[in-house]
């Protein structure tokens, strides 16, 4: 199955980068360029791709807006977008993750780590960047408000998992992937697998990202400080 990817990025020159890099892989394809996050939500409905690569900061609608509508559009329920910035901890980043974004990238990343983030996000699974996942998403989903934050109906809604699914949920959010999961739990990566798509059922979350995010805002997972 060919990955339908549309790139949405202020600057031309980027874009053409990407398409000719996305373009390159037998099993992607680029079916779009948006230059600002209104034209990506237009041509995310137009073309429903699988992937949206959306650059976070573009005049007009941002890709934060853009990215908040693409998710809240039943329509594009299988989009999954993923957010290319040069801050990998900027708070931009966490609201678009809040708004429905897969995970992120920064924009100096490696050619193969943005198409291995692509076929991530197309087949469901989050990509949160080692800066991320080790603790700085945390710390800007709790910022300002310290336990006020919580949402509360998050946390009763976790009462609905099994011990186990809650126990998979918390090495979910510290950014550890099925096989690495299934090391620390001894058990098998489909088990893992299997408790971590039960969760999200039972969360009403899109993806792994998603995940993360209820994981933080219900209370489950506290920040780290180092």
């Amino acid at each position: 199955m060919t990955i339908r990817v549309l790139l949405a990025d202020d600057q031309a020159l980027l874009r053409s980068a990407f398409r000719v890099l996305v373009d390159s892989e037998p099993d992607m394809e680029v079916v779009g360029e948006a230059s600002d996050g209104a034209e990506a939500v237009r041509l995310a409905r137009a073309e429903a791709p699988d992937v949206v690569l959306m650059d976070i900061r573009m005049p007009g609608t941002d890709g934060l807006a853009a990215t908040r509508a693409i998710s809240a559009d039943p329509a594009l329920a299988q989009v999954r977008v993923v957010i290319l910035t040069t801050f990998e901890v900027d708070d931009y980043v966490v609201q678009a993750l809040r708004a429905g974004a897969s995970g992120f990238l920064g924009k100096g990343s490696e050619p193969e780590e943005l198409l291995n983030a692509i076929r991530l996000a197309a087949d469901g699974d989050a990509l949160l960047s080692p800066a991320a996942t080790k603790g700085l998403i945390a710390r800007f989903l709790a910022q300002g408000d310290g336990d006020d934050s919580r949402d509360p109906a998050r946390s009763e809604r976790l009462g609905a998992l099994t011990g186990r699914e809650r126990e998979v949920l918390v090495q979910v959010a510290g950014g550890h992937s099925n096989d690495d999961i299934a090391e620390r739990l001894e058990v098998s990566p489909l088990t893992v697998k299997t408790h971590v798509n039960r969760a999200m059922a039972k969360l009403g979350a899109r993806d792994r990202a998603q995940l993360v995010v209820i994981a933080y805002e219900s209370g489950l997972v506290r920040p780290r400080t180092d």
